[in-house]
Order: C-alpha cells, then structure tokens, then sequence
C-alpha cells in the first residue's frame, strides 16, 4: 500500500470518473456537493471531458457577469418575483420535496453555463448551483439533476443505520477498507431485495414539470424498506423461527401503518402553499 498517496475528495472524484469511463460505465450528468463544485479545477476536468453537470456551491461563489465578478447571492437579490418557478425536487417520505428554482445565464461571460438557485418557500433558505452542458437545457432538466443527489445522502444514512458503515475503530487503511467493503456488500444486498419487491405498489416516478403529484394509496402497503429487509431477513434465515406467517403478517401490518402515515403526509403537503 506503499503507493498510495493523499488526494483531495476532488482528485478522487476525477480519478473515479475517469475510471468510470474507461469502463463504459453509463450516465448522463454529473451532480455533487459544494465540497466538489466549489473546486474550479473539478469543474474544468468535466468540461474538458464534455461532461454535463450541476454541482453546489456556495454562497460566496464568485462568477464572471456582464456587469464583471460578482458573488452568486448578489445575483440572486436582484431577480424579480417572476423568475421564480415552482418545482418538486422529489418525493419524499413525507411528500414532495417542493421549492422555488430560478436560473441565471452565464454562457457569454464564465465557462459554467448557468446558475441555478434553490429556494425554500416557507424558510426562504437559499442554495445555488453552478451547471454547465455542451448543449442546453430547459430549467426542469437541471432541477431534475440537481434533485438527485439526496439519492447519495440517502444512501450514506441507509449504511450508517442499517448496516454499521460508521461503526469501526480502526485507523489502519486496509482494516477499513474491508469494512467499507463489506458493509457496502450487505447494503448492496439489501437494496436488491427492495427493489425487486413486488408485493405492494410503488410509487409513481416523480416529474418535476408534472401536473399533478403523486398521492400514495393508504390501502396499500409501501413497498419493502431497507430496515424491514434487514428485520425479515435476521428474523426468517439468519434466526430462522416457527412461526413464520406470523412474522410476515406483522410486516404487512407495520407497511400498512407507514402506507397511512405517508398518504396523509402527502395529502398535507400537496395542499400547502
């Protein structure tokens, strides 16, 4: 392991990108926190390689405008009440994940395309992104990949709760990557399990530019999670019992309880202003 040199979160992720392509991985877009996006030089490795993306930053970002630098929230104070649009960032378990987005051209004066802003309609909270693609988009397209980043924090809370990806003291580097390893095996597991589940109905796929929400159907359990996964699996192979029927009953009953706690949530949230 002698070779192994340190590397900022940026060089790992131009580094996993550049694999990512030898290996003719597919994708499309390129999302990530301001850990990333704030990083010039990791924005530039995208460019240079035609790839799209929509990366945070923060507030303080600096950008090239027609009327010279300017600091991104600067921008932002000056956008009229029409140039925001209503969106939904995804569904969430308590409903859609609603906000105000706008956007700010940057073709003619900086390499980023566009600065894209994020708005929370009851808080007023602000996040911004920088996005830049060889072709354009419309609003809805960048949102939409913008959006899919909770996707990773959510994978991040599923390996720390449900599968111990936090849980070690180790400061040795190949004692931690077995762990890592491993717990990522047993959450790759378990979302194979989740996501042939066939045994309820699963929501709609969300549209930002949509009509209509989705509102779940409190009749009808929700589909398998990763925590009942892990609770049936321990439950029926691991410490296999007698009464099995009993217990898949009890996980029918405890996705139908859940199934009516997220339809009223969706119901309220869909109503709110």
């Amino acid at each position: 392991m002698t070779d192994i040199t340190f590397q900022t979160k940026p060089q790992l992720a131009t580094d996993m990108l550049a694999a990512a392509i030898a290996a003719d991985v597919p994708f499309s877009w390129v999302t990530a926190d301001e850990a990333y996006g704030n990083n010039p030089a990791f924005r530039a490795d995208l460019r240079d390689r035609s790839i799209s993306y929509v990366v945070a930053v923060a507030c303080n970002t600096r950008v090239r405008t027609a009327l010279g630098t300017r600091r991104v929230d600067h921008l932002v104070a000056a956008l009229s009440p029409s140039s925001w649009q209503s969106y939904s960032a995804g569904n969430g378990s308590k409903g859609p994940r609603n906000y105000h987005w706008a956007w700010i051209s940057l073709a003619d004066t900086s390499p980023d395309r566009w600065l894209l802003v994020r708005r929370n309609p009851k808080t007023g909270e602000l996040a911004f992104y920088l996005a830049w693609s060889p072709t354009r988009h419309p609003l809805r397209t960048l949102v939409r990949i913008a959006a899919t980043r909770w996707a990773v924090e959510e994978t991040f809370q599923a390996g720390k709760s449900q599968v111990g990806l936090d849980h070690y003291q180790v400061r040795g580097w190949i004692a931690w990557h077995r762990h890592i390893t491993l717990c990522m095996l047993a959450l790759a597991f378990l979302i194979t399990i989740v996501a042939t589940d066939t045994s309820a109905a699963h929501p709609a796929p969300n549209d930002p530019a949509g009509p209509r929400p989705f509102l779940p159907d409190p009749r009808v359990p929700i589909r398998l999670t990763l925590a009942e996964a892990r609770h049936l699996l321990a439950t029926l192979i691991i410490e296999p019992v007698s009464d099995a029927l009993h217990i898949l009953r009890w996980s029918t009953w405890r996705r139908l309880h859940q199934a009516a706690a997220r339809a009223y949530h969706y119901k309220r949230r869909s109503v709110d202003p």
